[in-house]
């Protein structure tokens, strides 16, 4: 590891230990049973799913924190606050960590615990000489897009339909599972920016007036509308305001953003764009040229 690697990670582990101190968090790997299955049952609780089908059972993550992958816990007050759990991989050739599973307990949402989460995620990806972590979401799921790229600086590379098959819990029910993959750049200065939070939501009309291409938006009737890219450098592509509660209220028309995201997001992806950013207002901006 070079001297500016090693800056880079003494830096990140920082930047993390700010994190969660800021947060009021203790954050510390985790293997004993006991505690695995508390991981277990708090993303149970997050997904609300039962007994009969956990999202992952403690034997699972005892198998994975022995084996040396990412399993984490942060506490606060002295109670699980939410868990994170990556596992070792490879990622175009090179070691990569494939972040599964991120839960918040809903007592403790809002409080930027699954930033300092993620901050802790990357300080020990680093240590260990990992350039790289990915993660698969729900694109239409804005908050979470606005999460990942505009506060942690990742970028979407990739669009994958109905990646899972049918899933049963409470939150995906009903809906197909098409997912697209995040790609964090432990080492970008973007990155590092946005751990020390500076960084911020891209200005929308600044880039329509600029020759950004709408690809996607919302009309009056809150249907999706397709656009023309035309040859743009810079594409703007809307989704929802909160696509779990369309599924509850109005599931035809959570059907025609999903078919009409994969219409758009999927072939862009594909053609050599990448998302770079999500503003508040649920609009997904993405370049050519960083795929």
């Amino acid at each position: 590891m070079d001297v500016s690697q090693i800056n880079v990670t003494d830096d990140a582990s920082d930047a993390a230990t700010t994190a969660a101190a800021a947060a009021g968090l203790t954050i510390t790997e985790v293997e004993d049973l006991a505690q695995l299955t508390a991981v277990a049952r708090l993303f149970d609780e997050v997904w609300s799913n039962s007994e009969d089908s956990p999202m992952i059972s403690p034997s699972t993550l005892k198998a994975l924190a022995h084996a040396g992958n990412y399993v984490t816990a942060a506490y606060r007050d002295g109670a699980m606050a939410g868990a994170l759990v990556g596992f070792l991989g490879r990622h175009n050739g090179r070691p990569q960590l494939h972040s599964h599973i991120l839960g918040v307990s809903r007592e403790a949402q809002g409080r930027n615990i699954g930033f300092a989460l993620k901050l802790h995620q990357r300080a020990w990806a680093l240590a260990r000489d990992i350039g790289t972590v990915t993660w698969t979401f729900d694109p239409l799921v804005r908050r979470n897009a606005y999460f990942n790229l505009t506060k942690l600086g990742a970028s979407i590379t990739a669009y994958y339909e109905n990646f899972y098959g049918e899933m049963t819990d409470s939150i995906n029910a009903g809906d197909e599972s098409d997912r697209v993959l995040v790609e964090w750049n432990l080492s970008s200065p973007s990155v590092a920016d946005r751990s020390e939070r500076h960084g911020d939501e891209p200005d929308i009309d600044a880039l329509r007036a600029g020759g950004a291409a709408v690809v996607l938006s919302a009309v009056d009737d809150g249907s999706p509308s397709p656009g023309s890219a035309a040859g743009a450098d810079v594409l703007l592509v809307q989704v929802p305001g909160d696509i779990v509660r369309l599924r509850e209220r109005a599931p035809s028309s959570a059907r025609a953003w999903r078919h009409a995201l994969r219409g758009v997001l999927g072939p862009t992806l594909a053609g050599g764009y990448a998302a770079s950013g999500m503003s508040r207002s649920g609009w997904y901006v993405l370049e050519k040229g960083l795929g």
